[in-house]
């Protein structure tokens, strides 16, 4: 039986053909298409769990691309690209791609990326069931829940607290992210927002900062609480905290 359906979009011929023979070969159902036209048809009978998008094809780019997909897809997304520069990286990543690869592609690393962003998916959609669950179990509407249930921030101790009773301690830029955070009531802070909070300036696309005072806050709380962060990349948009949080003394809750 054939594994999960990787479709790869690439209008050079030879590219395309060995892409597709290659993931094959790694016991993958690989499937090419020319352009995004011929993508949309094979997305009408067929479930995509990987797009592989060339950013540069004729009629529609691979970024227009991706963001169709994102809207209307669950399918990963990694695009390949001939042009390296920071700014189509970021762009690519903001539209909504899961992996970014440049030209000439090494095949092992396609594989590897392929490998890595099914178990990434796969993860997603076993936390979004295990809450789905929970949720249903204790009889909750999506976003209602008791106090006891809620993570918990505390701007005078600079701590966040898990339901658990879990305390991990912030530094400055992590207690100002998260107070964002917080306020937002589990709607997305931009980029922009979350720069002016921390920098006090307006966000620059080719400024990598704000992923990175928001990677290390995940890393600890994932360290701390031995799971997945409640901190989520809204693709286009920016961050959100996306379980139920309060304020400590700050009358929110």
């Amino acid at each position: 039986m054939a594994g999960p359906t990787i479709v790869v979009v690439e209008d050079e011929n030879s590219l395309r053909s060995d892409m597709v023979e290659y993931l094959s070969s790694c016991g993958f159902d690989a499937i090419g298409a020319r352009d995004g036209t011929e993508l949309d048809r094979l997305l009408q009978t067929r479930t995509a769990a990987i797009v592989i998008l060339d950013v540069n094809l004729p009629d529609e780019d691979g970024f227009k691309i991706a963001a169709r997909l994102r809207d209307h897809h669950g399918a990963g997304i990694i695009m390949v690209t001939a042009r390296s520069s920071t700014v189509d990286r970021i762009v690519g990543l903001e539209i909504g791609a899961d992996a970014y690869l440049v030209k000439p592609v090494e095949l092992r690393e396609l594989e590897a990326q392929v490998k890595s962003l099914l178990r990434r998916l796969s993860e997603r959609a076993a936390e979004s069931a295990a809450q789905s669950a929970n949720g249903a179990a204790s009889g909750e509407a999506p976003g209602d829940g008791a106090d006891e249930a809620r993570w918990s921030l505390d701007p005078t101790e600079w701590s966040l607290t898990n339901p658990a009773g879990i305390r991990i301690g912030l530094t400055s830029m992590e207690m100002k992210l998260t107070s964002l955070l917080a306020a937002q009531a589990r709607k997305p802070a931009t980029r922009d927002q979350i720069s002016q909070a921390l920098y006090n300036r307006r966000w620059n696309p080719e400024d990598r900062s704000i992923d990175t005072v928001v990677g290390r806050l995940r890393h600890k709380v994932e360290g701390a609480i031995g799971g997945p962060a409640p901190l989520k990349s809204v693709h286009g948009v920016g961050y959100v905290f996306s379980a139920p949080i309060r304020v400590v003394g700050a009358g929110q809750g």
